[in-house]
């Protein structure tokens, strides 16, 4: 599964839920995902360097 596939199951799971903990748990998890793929494209786009420094 790719990133924007999670990214889009999270948001259907996240309509969908009912419980308040569970919103807020798809919520950071959704977040996440959404960081990881903002690192992922600037990686590729060189905006940044993700590799430690030594």
């Amino acid at each position: 599964m790719t990133i924007e596939q999670h990214i889009e199951e999270l948001r259907a799971e996240l309509k969908n839920a009912c419980d308040a903990a569970e919103r807020r748990q798809i919520e950071v998890e959704l977040e996440l995902a959404q960081a990881d793929l903002a690192v992922t494209l600037a990686e590729q786009d060189g905006a940044i360097v993700a590799e430690p420094p030594f």
